[in-house]
């Protein structure tokens, strides 16, 4: 996966705005329809991908016990700010 800084940077606000108003129409400024976002992609995994995708954090946390939540969460301190948590 790229990371954010690898990301094009357009700062251009006349671009922008041009896209936003393209996505808002539903097509390319010249008349032409935008480029299909799911092109070479099986529609089946997309549709399990929006399946499992929407409810598996929530399905998660309600497996877990309070205990196990708290084990979790110190643990994700822990390596984000590298010091001990109580």
């Amino acid at each position: 996966m790229p990371s954010r800084s690898s990301k094009p940077k357009d700062r251009d606000f006349t671009r922008t705005a041009l896209r936003v108003v393209e996505q808002a129409i539903g097509e390319q400024w010249d008349g032409s329809p935008l480029p299909d976002k799911n092109a070479g992609k099986n529609p089946a995994a997309v549709a399990l991908g929006k399946l499992g995708g929407a409810k598996g954090g929530a399905a998660r946390a309600a497996a877990l016990s309070p205990k196990k939540r708290s084990a979790i969460a110190k643990k994700a301190a822990q390596a984000r700010w590298g010091k001990a948590v109580i």
